[in-house]
């Protein structure tokens, strides 16, 4: 018999489309995650994710950034709408804000994020041009806890697409998307099947310690 895990209750945090969020509602329809997505929140009134959200019945909450004087008043709201569901599981799926420390240390651990570039490289924005320009053989993307420090957290699992020359942006972003929506929902099964933890500011799978660039598939 395998072994049985208390479902999982997980708030995803986007800004716009929403494709990870996809992929994650769709592995846990199919019974590959255990884990159940209480809300979506999002910074952005248009962004489609809350759409996908409330097309699966999942409750689609807006908090404009804008209402706010400061990061900290925000983060303190968001951080409330959050605790509200108590969720096991903080997942970042294109959540284009930076986020402040007191937030991040309040759920240490438990918020996990993807970022379009093979961190430690390209950490921040526009990293598909960046790669591109810098000639790079190939690029990916990385899953990662969140940390204070933007995009430096311990990588839980990279993957890898190549860097064709004459490579168009739209496309080598696209391709590394195609990537994203795989790994995501591996790493929160991970998570939710109790074997991915961080401990002292290190991802730990079944036990042991991640090497820098995560879990190698290989």
């Amino acid at each position: 018999m395998t072994e049985q895990h208390v479902q999982k209750s997980i708030v995803v945090l986007v800004s716009g489309n929403g494709s990870n969020l996809q992929a994650i509602i769709d592995e846990i329809a199919e019974k590959r995650i255990n884990a159940k997505i209480v809300a979506v929140i999002a910074n952005q009134e248009t962004a489609y994710g809350l759409t996908r959200a409330e097309n699966a019945g999942i409750p689609a909450i807006y908090i404009d950034h804008k209402n706010f004087a400061s990061r900290e008043e925000y983060d303190k709201q968001l951080a409330d709408s959050i605790d509200e569901f108590n969720p096991n599981l903080i997942v970042l799926a294109g959540f284009m804000r930076i986020l402040t420390p007191a937030f991040v240390e309040r759920y240490q651990g438990r918020m996990l994020n993807i970022h379009p570039s093979l961190l430690p490289k390209y950490k921040g924005l526009h990293t598909h041009q960046r790669a591109i320009d810098a000639n790079d053989k190939e690029h990916g993307a990385s899953v990662h806890f969140v940390t204070p420090e933007l995009d430096g957290g311990p990588v839980v699992l990279q993957s890898k697409v190549p860097v064709f020359e004459q490579q168009d942006v739209q496309e080598l972003a696209q391709r590394v998307q195609q990537q994203e929506r795989q790994m995501y929902p591996l790493v929160i099964k991970w998570f939710c099947e109790d074997r991915l933890k961080m401990i002292n500011n290190r991802a730990v799978l079944d036990n042991q310690i991640l090497a820098d660039e995560g879990y190698a598939i290989e």
